[in-house]
């Protein structure tokens, strides 16, 4: 079982934009069906996942891609491992091959919990990259519907009219500030 150190250094290597308080704990297997705490592929599936982290941290992405791979195959049906191994991906530059990967966590978790909530994130995060807008901001209203903090950010963010309505409050307040407001 992982730490909750552990799951701190995974989110910041495998989740680098994510601010460092908006951690997406590993509870998928608690998530994703009946038992599966006691499931001995998954816990297969978290030590090579573990493996990868440390071959990650040392700069060897290659190796951290085959230990997630690995995972993958132990553990088909966790949405955890596809998760992990779309960030893998990223950073090698396939990201056809990582949205794959958040696409079936999405899918295997139905869209629910924090597995959905960290591959809306990093979807959204690909999509606003690769300029597609459209589509990042629905995955981040999705996030953000799911308790990331983040993905809430980012939907204020990419709201124009939010953006216009923050602009004329700084001015007013600004304004008031300097003494400069208008009487009528």
């Amino acid at each position: 079982m992982a730490t909750a150190n552990d799951k701190r250094v995974l989110n910041s290597i495998f989740n680098p934009n994510l601010p460092f308080g908006d951690v997406v704990e590993d509870e998928e297997e608690r998530e994703e069906g009946e038992g599966t705490e006691d499931n001995e592929a998954i816990k297969e599936a978290k030590r090579l996942e573990l493996l990868a982290v440390q071959s990650a941290e040392n700069g060897d992405i290659d190796q951290a891609l085959d230990l997630f791979n690995q995972a993958v195959a132990v553990a088909p049906d966790w949405a955890s491992g596809y998760n992990n191994r779309a960030q893998a991906l990223r950073l090698r530059g396939d990201v056809l091959g990582a949205l794959d990967d958040l696409n079936k966590a999405i899918n295997l978790s139905q869209g629910k919990g924090k597995a959905a909530c960290q591959a809306f994130t990093q979807r959204g995060l690909i999509n606003r990259l690769e300029g597609r807008d459209e589509e990042a901001l629905e995955d981040f209203k999705k996030a953000a519907c799911l308790g990331s903090e983040f993905a809430k950010t980012q939907v204020v963010a990419m709201n124009p009219y939010a953006a216009l309505c923050n602009q004329m409050l700084r001015e007013v307040i600004g304004k008031l500030k300097r003494g400069e407001a208008d009487e009528e």
